[in-house]
């Protein structure tokens, strides 16, 4: 995501500079041109220049985008922290929620970099593959600063990626992270092949609990019927891309977790984001039996099959009661 945005800003004529923290990454992306490892076949314009060196970060940029994931955020900044530029308003396209601190990404961007951080999130059902081949995309940008997601808005926004902008950072944050977990479920019933039915309910009902949890934590309801909400999920559930829903999978067909994990390049966020989400639902009183299920899969040695039997035969419930 982080290539995928470099090139957008580039194509509507900004001079981008590309930070990675491996130095043999950026030796393969001022070479090829291409970052082959993550976003194949897609050119990377001469006005993004490649650099591992946080020296060579420009102090005048007009803003800042950050996709690196969760698990990683708080150490990359602390050791970038120092050369970014103080007053630019930072983007972040992470969704994730840190587990020891249960903090939301944009919360670790200015427990890091100071409060007075300006920091808007950038959420929606974006395939990066599918935006960089000019497949039409739409997101929203949140900001309790409504110039700069006017600014994030106008930087990114394109015939064929449309941004919106969103007064509910909170929920955006919320809703891209959250999202994640019941991905890992809707993999196990693929796993499993449970059929059309199953994951229909899944969404729905996956949808209707981490909205619950989202108000409790003082979010919109009504941004979770949205893009960041429901469009996300229906995306990062459905589609082959999706690595949370690709890690649910193979467990639904009987692989364990270590072994998935181990044989992924890129980060499933959906997967350290059950500890976090089952954490606060706690710490709220909040309901979230799907998301309890797939921790106690994930991390409790439960089988998919009897979690599938455990949440079909909860008690029954008038279902405006749990909406």
């Amino acid at each position: 995501m982080g290539t995928l945005c470099a090139a957008m800003l580039a194509a509507k004529g900004a001079r981008v500079t590309l930070w990675s923290a491996f130095a043999g990454h950026v030796t393969e992306l001022r070479r090829d041109r291409e970052n082959r490892r993550f976003l194949p076949g897609v050119p990377l314009p001469e006005t993004v220049e490649p650099t591992a060196d946080a020296a060579e970060l420009p102090r005048d940029a007009a803003m800042l985008l950050s996709a690196v994931p969760t698990p990683y955020l708080r150490d990359v900044l602390q050791r970038i922290g120092p050369a970014l530029p103080a007053d630019a308003p930072l983007v972040s396209v992470t969704k994730g929620i840190e587990n020891r601190t249960l903090l939301r990404p944009s919360q670790v961007i200015r427990d890091v970099l100071g409060p007075g951080r300006t920091v808007a999130v950038l959420s929606g059902p974006c395939i990066a593959t599918e935006v960089a081949r000019g497949l039409p995309a739409t997101v929203v940008v949140a900001c309790d600063d409504e110039g700069v997601a006017h600014l994030a808005q106008e930087a990114l926004a394109s015939p064929h990626f449309r941004v919106y902008r969103n007064a509910d950072p909170t929920g955006v944050e919320l809703a891209g992270a959250l999202k994640n977990v019941i991905a890992v479920a809707a993999g196990i019933c693929d796993g499993l092949q449970l059929g059309d039915n199953a994951k229909a309910a899944l969404l729905t009902r996956g949808l209707v609990e981490i909205t619950r949890l989202g108000a409790a934590l003082g979010a919109q309801r009504e941004t979770f019927a949205g893009l960041a909400g429901m469009g996300d999920l229906v995306t990062t559930c459905v589609s082959p891309h999706g690595r949370n829903r690709t890690v649910g999978e193979a467990i639904g067909r009987g692989r364990s977790l270590e072994d998935v994990l181990a044989a992924m390049e890129q980060v499933a966020e959906g997967v350290r984001t059950t500890r976090s989400a089952v954490a606060l639902a706690q710490r709220h009183g909040v309901e979230m039996p799907i998301t309890q299920e797939v921790h106690t899969v994930l991390f409790e040695g439960k089988s998919p099959q009897q979690a599938i039997r455990d949440l079909m035969t909860r008690p029954w419930r008038a279902e405006e009661d749990e909406l």
